[in-house]
C-alpha cells in the first residue's frame, strides 16, 4: 500500500550510517521501489530505511509499504537485523553474466537482429488478421 512519507516516524534504529544513497535513488527513478519498506500499524519504521532516504531524495511524496505488527521491542529489533543480514551480493562471475547477458540483449547480434525482425512482422501480420 502506498503510504505517505510525511506520515512514516522514524526512531532509533540499529543503522546509524545510510551510506550513499544515490545509486539507491537512482535506482528507484529508474526501475521504481523494487521492495516495499515494512512499518508498523502506527506507522513506525521497521526495516527499509535506506529506501525511504532515497525517495525522499527524489522528492516522492509517498512510498509502497506493507504493515507488519510486533508485540515487543525485541521482535522489531530482531526483523530489523535480519532484513539487513539476510542476503546475499551476486559473486563477481554471477555479476559478469548478468552484464553480459544485459549488453547482448541490449545490443543483440546482427542474425539476432534480423531473426527477431521477421517473427515480429509475422507477430503482427497474424495479429492483424485475428482482429
Amino acid at each position: 500500500m502506498q503510504v505517505p512519507i510525511e506520515s512514516i516516524k522514524v526512531r532509533k534504529r540499529i543503522r546509524q550510517e545510510m551510506g550513499d544513497i544515490s545509486a539507491l535513488a537512482e535506482s528507484m527513478k529508474h526501475y521504481g521501489q523494487i521492495s516495499p519498506i515494512v512499518i508498523s500499524s502506527d506507522k513506525v519504521l521497521i526495516a527499509g530505511g535506506r529506501r525511504l532516504e532515497a525517495a525522499r531524495s527524489l522528492g516522492w511524496k509517498s512510498i509502497n509499504a506493507v504493515i507488519a505488527e510486533f508485540t515487543d521491542e525485541l521482535t522489531m529489533l530482531e526483523y530489523e537485523r535480519e532484513e539487513n543480514i539476510q542476503r546475499a551480493d551476486f559473486t563477481p562471475a554471477e555479476e559478469e553474466a548478468a552484464d553480459e547477458k544485459i549488453e547482448e540483449l541490449r545490443h543483440p547480434p546482427f542474425f539476432r537482429r534480423v531473426w527477431n525482425a521477421i517473427a515480429g512482422f509475422f507477430r503482427k501480420l497474424f495479429k492483424r488478421k485475428k482482429n
